[in-house]
């Protein structure tokens, strides 16, 4: 059975760009291995072994890309409820360890940029939170150890 990837369509949009870029490689790859190839002895060049490999490289991400499109479920803002926490919602908590307030939205990983506060629903933390109502106390189990996070709010 394939993995659902829940995103935005943002972050779909993204990912059909950079398929795209992708797949506009292929010739540019091409072309290096022909080039390679034309020098002579295969078995002893580096310049032909190495564009195989970028080949090899640029298929396979292509191959995760277009699995992740092919099954991609969009997730619009009004489908979204804030009684319990979600993909694409966006999530106050408070680390009860520190006393110190966060705030994320909960994203696909293609989506996720710790930097800008989008979590991927694939961490400790965000998997913690999901299911979880405002109020509610949650565990989250980090390399470090656990932490105690309080959600303060749940919005769109």
């Amino acid at each position: 059975m394939a993995n659902v990837y829940y995103m935005s369509q943002d972050g779909l949009d993204k990912l059909k760009k950079e398929l795209a870029e992708a797949i506009a490689q292929r010739p540019v790859i091409a072309a290096a291995i022909a080039e390679a190839r034309e020098k002579g002895d295969l078995s002893e060049n580096a310049e032909y072994e190495s564009a195989r490999e970028a080949q090899g490289l640029l298929e396979l991400k292509i191959a995760t890309l277009q699995d992740k499109v092919a099954n991609a479920k969009v997730v619009a803002a009004s489908q979204l409820g804030t009684d319990k926490v979600q993909m694409l919602n966006k999530v106050k908590v408070q680390n009860l360890a520190v006393g110190a307030e966060m705030e994320f939205t909960i994203v696909g990983e293609s989506e996720a940029d710790f930097s800008k506060g989008r979590l991927a629903a694939t961490t400790p933390i965000a998997k913690a939170l999901l299911g979880h109502a405002k109020g509610d106390v949650v565990e989250a189990q980090v390399p470090s150890g656990v932490i105690k996070f309080k959600i303060l709010d749940i919005s769109v």
